[in-house]
């Protein structure tokens, strides 16, 4: 995950876990999220835990990155021991660029799971992509290997978008790797949309969602674009060089996403994310979403497991070292307390658009459930069936009506 890691207990050399959180292991689900931390160049907007070749320095590499998971995992079947997940339901791979990695290794780390731990007989397993890091060769072996799923960086379909964003592919690259995905027979392909870049006009966004629709693909990510300190976009706009986004302009083209993508059989399910058909919903994210258990592999990625959250040490070369040890790459952890789980599970399962139950809020959420809907800003029929559901002004607002409910 990308960030600043925060503090927390410190994680045992061999990886082990609290009794209590082994035996509730998958009882939610269990998936599996490998990082990759490659990328062939750092696109301006990005802080996520990814590396250049130049940024890597000594004791790691793409060529021997595989075979360092693969231990991470081997370590992880042995904490999990005789209390295994019943079967792994999801495995995401993301990055970075997942696809930097050759088909055949992300092949080998997928086959590694399956031999760890084993996979449902109707897993969803997705990597991440960008447009220009796949070829139909690629892709054929990657859902020969067993991946069903992909997901492409399109962010916009404007040149001038693409290029203030640092993004290296064309404009209409993703959508044609969307179709040779389709033809290399995944079952669901999604691309990612950033809107509210300095400089990009309603009708950029709106040909962007144009070409979306008409690549025929059955998911859509449509996130609005967040400047992260420490990036170069951030370092622009302090200098003056670009505008600061607007949260007016944001706003117009989320409504602008949802009235496009509902008039082409979209349905939300989550406020950023929407799906043709409700197989084609990410069923990884709807389990990080829903409290489910999960273990992450590879450097800075974090973990859920029984109430036990961690996390590893941000560095490939550092990872790779205390792997190569026998130790545990955990760099540190949390145990979640009660108070903690609720907030989460407010904060997730609110986005949803099946909602969050009533029930689980006490008097004061009550009341503050009570004034979103006053405001518009939850449905009133599930209200009336006990449960808090976002209206699409609701959902521009989600942030604020989660504050009301954890007073």
């Amino acid at each position: 995950m990308p960030g600043v890691l925060p503090e927390g207990e410190s994680v045992p050399t061999d990886g082990s876990l609290p009794p209590t959180a082994r035996r509730a292991v998958g009882a939610r689900g269990f998936g599996v999220y490998v990082h990759v931390p490659f990328c062939a160049s750092r696109c301006g907007y990005c802080d996520f835990n990814t590396y250049t070749a130049g940024e890597l320095g000594g004791g790691a590499s793409r060529e021997t990155y595989a075979d360092t998971v693969l231990a991470e995992l081997r370590l992880a079947a042995r904490v999990l021991g005789d209390t295994p997940p019943p079967r792994v339901d999801t495995v995401f791979v993301g990055g970075g660029t997942p696809t930097l990695l050759p088909a055949d290794d992300l092949a080998r780390i997928l086959d590694g799971i399956d031999r760890a731990w084993g996979l449902a007989a109707d897993a969803e397993v997705t990597t991440e992509a960008n447009p220009e890091s796949v070829t139909p060769e690629s892709l054929k072996t990657l859902r020969a290997a067993g991946y069903t799923r992909i997901s492409l960086g399109m962010q916009s379909a404007a040149p001038g978008v693409l290029a203030v964003l640092d993004r290296k592919h064309s404009a209409g690259r993703a959508t044609a790797a969307a179709a040779e995905a389709r033809d290399a027979g995944f079952d669901h392909v999604n691309l990612d949309l950033i809107y509210g870049t300095p400089g990009e006009r309603a009708e950029d966004f709106a040909a962007s969602l144009d070409q979306v629709v008409a690549a025929g693909v059955d998911h859509v990510s449509a996130y609005a674009l967040i400047v992260e300190e420490g990036t170069r976009l951030a370092a622009r706009m302090r200098r003056g060089e670009l505008a600061y986004p607007s949260d007016d302009v944001a706003a117009d083209r989320y409504l602008a996403a949802e009235a496009a993508l509902d008039a082409a059989g979209f349905s939300w399910y989550e406020v950023s994310n929407w799906a043709r058909t409700p197989d084609a919903r990410c069923r990884h994210n709807l389990l990080y979403w829903t409290g489910g258990d999960w273990w992450g592999l590879g450097p800075g990625a974090h973990s859920h497991v029984g109430g036990v959250r961690w996390w590893n040490v941000k560095h490939p070369s550092a990872y790779a070292a205390r792997l190569a040890a026998g130790a545990s790459p955990g760099h540190a952890r949390e145990i979640l307390t009660a108070d903690e789980a609720h907030m989460e599970d407010v904060m997730l399962r609110l986005r949803l658009a099946s909602g969050l139950p009533l029930a689980v809020l006490d008097a004061a959420g009550r009341a503050g459930a009570e004034r979103a809907l006053a405001a518009g800003l939850l449905t009133g029929a599930e209200y009336a069936a006990g449960r808090a559901v976002l209206t699409l002004r609701g959902r521009l607002l989600a942030d604020a009506v989660v504050r009301d409910l954890l007073p």
